[in-house]
């Protein structure tokens, strides 16, 4: 056999072994968390905020804490602020840290790692995911309450409420709208007869629609951009990572296990970072 040929197998057989040039690859694992539920990377600082339920989602009892790693996955402080409830989703605007606990949006000064504000949503939830608008606005989705609220000039109250939100999971501002990832119709035991699919709510007139088909892709959590007109999404409950298109067409790209959640993404070196609830860990993956 020629040696150009040689190459050739050897290059075949390379690829078929780990699926593909296409294929994500894993960076790194770390483990020992309590319930992760949101990875939230700030590259500027080099670090990963990771938020800790250390309990049920609704549970009252002063567990939740945020862990700090390093954007290889090591534990910096593994207890960086405590004192929280069910912490889950994060935005970071003007060096304020926002955490969803429950029926609050918690106001973190990340200089001095020190809880400044909390802003309560009486009458919320579930508070899930957090989301910053250029204009310095936060939305934060009420998950079992079908609401978004919405952080506007130190006022936080209930910006909009509709079944037509799904089960709102996680959301993100873009342009002149907010997209929202929506777990589907809930029953009592959070399950859904048809899943959820991604939304977008015109930040003008509150108008809600599909984004694109409709059609039903999953139990839809972690909420990212990923190309100029596709977006990264976790599914909960099936464990799958997700690239779904504005035209609504979805892409699998990851099979993890159940209770993967809000997920993180760094552009610069396509990056998901991703907390796996049910397993207490978070994981890292390349495209």
């Amino acid at each position: 056999m020629r040696l150009t040929h040689v190459v050739a197998l050897t290059l075949a057989l390379s690829l078929a072994g780990c699926g593909g040039s296409d294929q994500p690859s894993k960076l790194w694992e770390a483990s020992g968390f309590q319930t992760p539920e949101s990875a939230l990377p700030d590259t500027d600082a080099a670090v990963i905020y990771v938020s800790n339920m250390a309990g049920k989602p609704n549970e009252k009892d002063g567990n939740g804490y945020i862990s700090k790693l390093s954007l290889d996955g090591k534990v910096i402080t593994d207890k960086w602020v405590t004192g929280l409830d069910a912490p889950k989703g994060m935005a970071l605007v003007d060096g304020k840290l926002f955490v969803a606990d429950i029926d609050k949006l918690v106001e973190i000064d990340v200089a001095t790692s020190a809880i400044t504000t909390k802003h309560e949503a009486a009458g919320a939830k579930i508070l899930n995911d957090v989301a910053a608008g250029i204009d310095g606005d936060i939305y934060v989705s009420d998950w079992s309450g079908n609401a978004i609220w919405r952080l506007a000039d130190g006022k936080f109250e209930k910006w909009l409420e509709s079944d037509q939100l799904k089960n709102p999971n996680g959301l993100l501002v873009e342009s002149d709208k907010l997209v929202v990832a929506a777990w589907g119709a809930m029953e009592p035991d959070f399950s859904t007869k048809t899943p959820g699919n991604l939304l977008s709510v015109n930040l003008e007139d509150k108008t809600i629609s599909n984004l694109g088909d409709g059609k039903p892709v999953g139990n839809l959590d972690g909420l990212e951009p990923l190309e100029a007109d596709t977006y990264i999404v976790t599914d909960w409950v099936a464990g799958k990572v997700f690239e779904i298109a504005k035209s609504g067409k979805a892409k699998e790209l990851l099979s993890l296990s159940q209770g993967s959640a809000d997920l993180g993404y760094i552009p610069a070196s396509r990056t998901a970072i991703i907390p796996l609830m049910v397993d207490g860990k978070v994981v890292a993956y390349k495209f």
